[in-house]
């Protein structure tokens, strides 16, 4: 649902294609045509900055007194040029026919920069002209000509874009450009001063934005509007559910024209009667338990209290053994039965944990294979009518180091002991398996058919060891067409825009896989470059 809320923008009015050097340049133009020296205040709007080095060198350069005397160009034609854009004044229309060329000739040679679309360059010819009838010549009158071409532009392009309500736009368009342009032009100056530009917000039409425009103080300079200083224009933000929740956007290299996002708003189904038993399961790659429960806004508790879960599974702890016991100790209220493992041939390295408000009936630690039980990878729990296996599979590696370790002895030996285990009861494996299996399960296929995890040799194991034998993807048998992501690497925004991977599952038997009633991920749990899964499994 769309949400309703305030939205405050605050900019600096910067002059539209204003140069540095047009500032002595009016001031020289007013001196030659005798318009009395207008005082400018020496008072200056506060700074959002201190002053820097960066402002010494704009007094340096442009000094604190120039020369009135200098004409506008150096050659010989400077009085025609001046005559010809007198002549403008009683003829509007001329402007309205000139090319861009002649345009930008006259706009120069009044001493204005010339840079932006023929309609910018038109308004800013007659808005100088305007100004010019009324003999003034200052600093001041520049800042208004450029302040209000920028208006007018702004005005023209918003009107352009604003037919279809949905349409993407900026507000306002024009003004957010030039004054990027502005700011690139005065980094490239040898002339720098202090300029105060704000923040804009890319908004759709039906959006309220909150914009307060505020004096540019350049300096020791204080520029202000002929009518007003600053004006306020309240608005309100309409935020799209696709811009606050990037999951709800089908990210996809080479989508399928079935396929549709994940939402959990609307595919996580509705809690089961009351009186029906179930059992809640979680999952979650923490990447780092320790550094999890650091970070700000991260509450152990309130994630239980949201999510309500019966059995919480966690792999890349990346903890040591003598972690283990502070770790036990702040357990929250009602999960007191932990069981974790920790590597002991890499200290600090993957680790995984089942922490549970019901107590299993039994647990084991790793597979019974030295080879593969040194890094803490597997605890199996057993409870009544299932066995509960968290798994960290071992990533492939940089350069597919562990390629062959992992499909020919690790993807085998735990295939085996699952099916060992299903002798008896159904089994219920779930973690982090390090492959995304179909094409759908990543969102760049082509661009990593040889990276560790979508390589053809781990997703044929993936399939051949666990598929085939026996054991259901409840999330993919229950969103068969649905694009829905578990890990998003920290590089290149990647779950700034759902550019992600699906390597986290609940495995199930297929002897229980009718008992599950909703298998799910939730994506706006954050913390780590996973995200955790759900399963709710009926008893």
């Amino acid at each position: 649902m769309n949400q309703i809320q305030p939205l405050q923008l605050g900019f600096a009015v910067a002059p539209r294609n204003l140069r540095t050097g047009a500032l002595a340049s009016l001031t020289r133009l007013r001196a030659t045509q005798g318009v009395p020296r207008r005082p400018v205040s020496a008072k200056t709007t506060k700074p959002m900055f201190e002053e820097n080095k960066k402002d010494k060198t704009f007094k340096e350069s442009m000094g604190t007194n120039p020369s009135p005397h200098k004409p506008i160009v150096k050659d010989d034609g400077a009085e025609s040029d001046v005559v010809e854009i007198e002549s403008f004044k009683n003829d509007p229309a001329r402007i309205e026919a000139m090319t861009v060329q002649q345009l930008r000739t006259t706009l120069r040679n009044a001493g204005v920069s010339a840079k932006g679309r023929k309609f910018e360059l038109v308004a800013a010819l007659k808005c100088f002209l305007e100004k010019k009838k009324d003999g003034e010549g200052s600093l001041v009158i520049e800042e208004q000509v450029a302040s209000t071409c920028v208006e007018n532009a702004s005005e023209k392009t918003e009107a352009e874009t604003s037919s279809d309500g949905d349409q993407v736009q900026n507000v306002p368009v024009s003004e957010v450009g030039e004054l990027q342009r502005y700011k690139r032009r005065l980094n490239h100056s040898s002339v720098k001063s202090e300029t105060v530009i704000g923040y804009s917000k890319v908004a759709t039409k039906k959006e309220k934005l909150s914009i307060e425009s505020e004096d540019l103080s350049v300096h020791k300079l204080s520029r202000t509007r002929k009518k007003t200083s600053s004006e306020t224009i309240n608005f309100e933000v309409k935020t799209d559910d696709k811009v606050a929740e990037p999951w709800t956007v089908l990210a996809h290299k080479k989508p399928q024209k079935d396929w549709v996002p994940y939402n959990p708003r609307t595919m996580k189904l509705p809690p089961l009667a009351k009186d029906t038993k179930f059992l809640k399961l979680m999952s979650w790659n923490v990447n780092g338990l320790r550094a999890l429960l650091k970070l700000e806004g991260f509450s152990a508790l309130q994630l239980a209290q949201r999510e309500d879960f019966d059995v919480l599974c966690l792999q890349e702890t990346k903890l040591q053994e003598k972690d283990v016991e502070d770790m036990k100790r702040s357990l929250i209220d009602g999960y007191g039965n932990s069981f974790w493992t920790c590597s002991v041939s890499k200290l600090g390295y993957s680790g995984t944990a089942i922490i549970s408000r019901i107590k299993p009936l039994s647990v084991r630690y790793g597979i019974g294979i030295s080879d593969h039980d040194s890094e803490g990878r597997i605890i199996t729990a057993e409870f009544d009518s299932f066995y509960l296996i968290t798994g960290y599979v071992p990533n492939s590696g940089d350069g597919l180091r562990r390629l062959s370790y992992r499909i020919n002895e690790w993807d085998p030996s735990l295939s085996n002991y699952m099916k060992e285990l299903e002798k008896s009861k159904p089994v219920i494996l779930t973690g982090d398996l390090n492959c995304a299996h179909q094409e759908i399960d990543i969102y760049n296929p082509a661009g990593n058919k040889r990276s560790a995890g979508f390589t053809d040799e781990e997703r044929q194991s993936f399939g051949s060891n666990f598929l085939s034998r026996g054991f259901v993807d409840t999330f993919r048998r229950q969103h068969p067409g649905v694009v829905g992501y578990t890990y998003w690497g920290y590089r290149h925004g990647g779950r700034k825009f759902n550019r992600g991977w699906r390597l986290d599952y609940f495995l199930v038997s297929e002897s229980i896989s009718d008992k599950v009633h909703d298998s799910y991920i939730l994506p706006d749990i954050t913390g780590s470059d996973h995200c955790p899964i759900g399963l709710v499994l009926k008893l």
